[in-house]
C-alpha cells in the first residue's frame, strides 16, 4: 500500500514508518504544517495515497493547559484540513485518525475497563481537542462516505520517546542515577494507574486496523492492564540498580489528574487478531537501555580530528 503519514518524524511516527516499510508498504511522510490547508492539500494530492495515517498533533496534556488555543488549532483544525484534502481526491484513501484515551477523561470506576461505548468526559484542553478531531472524522464518514477509522490509543511507551512523557522521564533520571551509583529522581503523582502498551505493538495495531477495521468505527489500542506510575518507577529503579530516591516535585503534579485509565482491547482483537508481543518489563528494560546508551554517548568526549597527511 502507498501510505501517507502525518507526524512521521515523531516518536510513534518513526516506529510506524519502520513497521510499514518492513511490511512492504511505500511510505510518504512529509513535514508539511497541517494547519496550512493549501500546502497540505497540495502534498496529499501529489502523493495520491491508498491509506493515510494521521499522527500529527500537539500531544502534551500538560502543555495544553498553557496553550489551549494552539493545541486545538493543531489537533482539531489540522485534522479538518487533512480530511478535506483527502476527501476531494479522485480515489479517497482509507484514513486512520490516531486519537487518545484521554477523551474518556473523568472516568466512573463502574465504567472500567473502558470500552469504546464509554462516555467521553474530557478534562484537559488536549482531550477536548482530540474529541473534536474524532468527531470531525466521524462526520466525514457519515456525511461524505470518507472511509475514516479511529483508534483511541492509551499510554504507549518505548525506546526513543521524549523525556516529557512520564515513563521516559523516569527512565532518563533513573539511568542518570544508575550511572552515578545514586541520585534523586523528581516525580509527580505516583498514584495514577495507566494502561501501558509498547509502541512497537501499537504501530502493529494501527496497520491491522487499516487492513481489518470497519470504516466509521473506533477501536481502543491498549493492553487491558493498569499499572501505577509508582510501580513503573520502582521497576525501573530495580533494573538500574544503585541508590535511587524518588522525590515528589510539586511542579510535576498536574492540576487535574485522571486516577485510572484502563482500556478493553476486545473490539480491536476481534476485528484484527492483534495481540501484544511485548510485556511491560521487557519494554522498560528497552527504554532504560536506550537512555543508558544515549547518556553514555553524550558523555563521550568528541573525537580528536586526524590531521591531514603531509
Amino acid at each position: 500500500m502507498r501510505a501517507f503519514v502525518t507526524g512521521g518524524d515523531g516518536f510513534v511516527g518513526r516506529w510506524l514508518q519502520a513497521h510499514l516499510r518492513e511490511s512492504g508498504d511505500e511510505v510518504v511522510a512529509p513535514t508539511t504544517d497541517i494547519t496550512d490547508a493549501a500546502a497540505l492539500a497540495a502534498v496529499v494530492a501529489e502523493a495520491a495515497p491508498e491509506v493515510v495515517y494521521h499522527l500529527a498533533a500537539l500531544a502534551s496534556v500538560g502543555d495544553s493547559w498553557v496553550s489551549p488555543a494552539a493545541t486545538f488549532t493543531v489537533n482539531a483544525t489540522g485534522t479538518l484540513n487533512l480530511l478535506e484534502a483527502v476527501r476531494v481526491l479522485a480515489r479517497p484513501p482509507r484514513v486512520l485518525l490516531v486519537c487518545s484515551a484521554e477523551v474518556y477523561g473523568r472516568v466512573d470506576p463502574a465504567d472500567l475497563p473502558l470500552t469504546e461505548e464509554a462516555p467521553l468526559r474530557p478534562v484537559s484542553p488536549y482531550a477536548a481537542s482530540k474529541v473534536a478531531a474524532e468527531f470531525l472524522g466521524l462526520q466525514a464518514w457519515l456525511a461524505h462516505g470518507l472511509p475514516v477509522l479511529r483508534v483511541r490509543a492509551f499510554n504507549h511507551i518505548g525506546p526513543g520517546q521524549g523525556p516529557s512523557f512520564v515513563v521516559s522521564s523516569l527512565a532518563r533520571q533513573i539511568a542518570e542515577a544508575g550511572l552515578r551509583g545514586s541520585g534523586r529522581v523528581a516525580v509527580g503523582n505516583l498514584e495514577p494507574r495507566r494502561d501501558f502498551t509498547d509502541v512497537r505493538d501499537v504501530v502493529r495495531a494501527y496497520r491491522l486496523v487499516v487492513e481489518g477495521g470497519t470504516a466509521g468505527e473506533v477501536y481502543n489500542v491498549c493492553s487491558g492492564e493498569a499499572v501505577a506510575v509508582g510501580d513503573v518507577a520502582a521497576r525501573l529503579a530495580a533494573l538500574a540498580g544503585g541508590d535511587v530516591r524518588l522525590e515528589v516535585d510539586p511542579e510535576r503534579v498536574r492540576t487535574v489528574e485522571t486516577p485510572v485509565l484502563l482500556g478493553d482491547p476486545s473490539k480491536l482483537v476481534a476485528a484484527t487478531g492483534w495481540t501484544r508481543r511485548y510485556g511491560l518489563d521487557e519494554t522498560l528494560r528497552d527504554v532504560l537501555a536506550a537512555w543508558n546508551e544515549q547518556l553514555r554517548a553524550d558523555a563521550r568526549p568528541p573525537a580528536t580530528p586526524v590531521p591531514p597527511a603531509g
